[in-house]
């Protein structure tokens, strides 16, 4: 099992690359011979120093989009975590509206996938995306969270509404992957190999919370605009692999 870990600050954060880590928070997933990926329930989700002991900022939890990611399933780690930081931490079943994301400080929407049979349909109305957007541009953080396909497919026409494209596929680099695994998906982002950037998030509040190497796996790359500041840079050797057909249904990609 491996740890990713990143931290949330700004406005609007998205990542392509498989499962991460909010305001020194660590999210584990349970890897075995089977296919279903679990969370760790042994994962110690304690906050010596949390960022929040007065007021308590709410996080709207997304639900409501065949989520491959819930708060009480695969990222339970987190949200127990950002709980113990001093968040409050709430579900949502509903469609996003300006109603529906109205007193939240921070969206978090993990792996949304479409209706359809290969998840690839847009997993947001037009409606919805608009309301994403204006609710940011008024001072929401949003955490989009995109795997490999077709989660990338699923969420692009949101991502739009932020200049950003999504690859739609997943990336590999054959020089900066880990090593132990062979995988040369599981990419390795440190300081050292210069593609873990300095950036709010990757420095914390002080040393012990600066991030120095974050993994990650089977994720896809993403395109943003002049005014985007990316902290993962891919490097020279990584490649996209296009997007490949999918069958399984929303319930079963829970377990891919």
């Amino acid at each position: 099992m491996k740890i990713r870990d990143i931290s949330l600050k700004s406005r609007l954060i998205l990542l392509g690359f498989g499962v991460v880590l909010i305001t020194t928070l660590v999210v584990l997933l349970i890897f075995t011979d089977s296919p279903r990926q679990f969370a760790d329930p042994n994962f110690d989700t304690k906050v010596v120093r949390p960022a929040y002991t007065n007021e308590h900022p709410k996080v709207l939890f997304d639900e409501a989009h065949h989520n491959i990611h819930t708060a009480n399933d695969l990222y339970s780690p987190f949200a127990n975590l950002i709980t113990n930081d001093g968040y409050q931490v709430v579900r949502n079943k509903n469609t996003f509206s300006q109603k529906t994301l109205e007193g939240c400080s921070v969206l978090v929407i993990a792996n949304a996938l479409g209706a359809n049979e290969k998840g690839d349909g847009p997993a947001f109305s037009e409606e919805e995306s608009d309301a994403v957007r204006d609710w940011v541009q008024a001072g929401g953080a949003l955490l989009l969270i995109t795997d490999h396909a077709p989660t990338g497919a699923a969420a692009e026409n949101l991502a739009k509404r932020f200049d950003v494209e999504m690859s739609k596929g997943m990336t590999e680099d054959s020089k900066n992957h880990d090593n132990s695994s062979g995988d040369s998906s599981q990419l390795v982002f440190t300081r050292e190999n210069g593609l873990l950037l300095d950036h709010p998030i990757t420095q914390g509040r002080d040393a012990n919370e600066r991030v120095n190497r974050v993994m990650t796996f089977t994720g896809q790359s993403l395109k943003a605009s002049e005014s985007g500041m990316a902290f993962l840079k891919l490097g020279d050797s990584a490649i996209n692999r296009p997007q490949r057909s999918q069958s399984k249904s929303p319930a079963e990609r829970r377990g891919c």
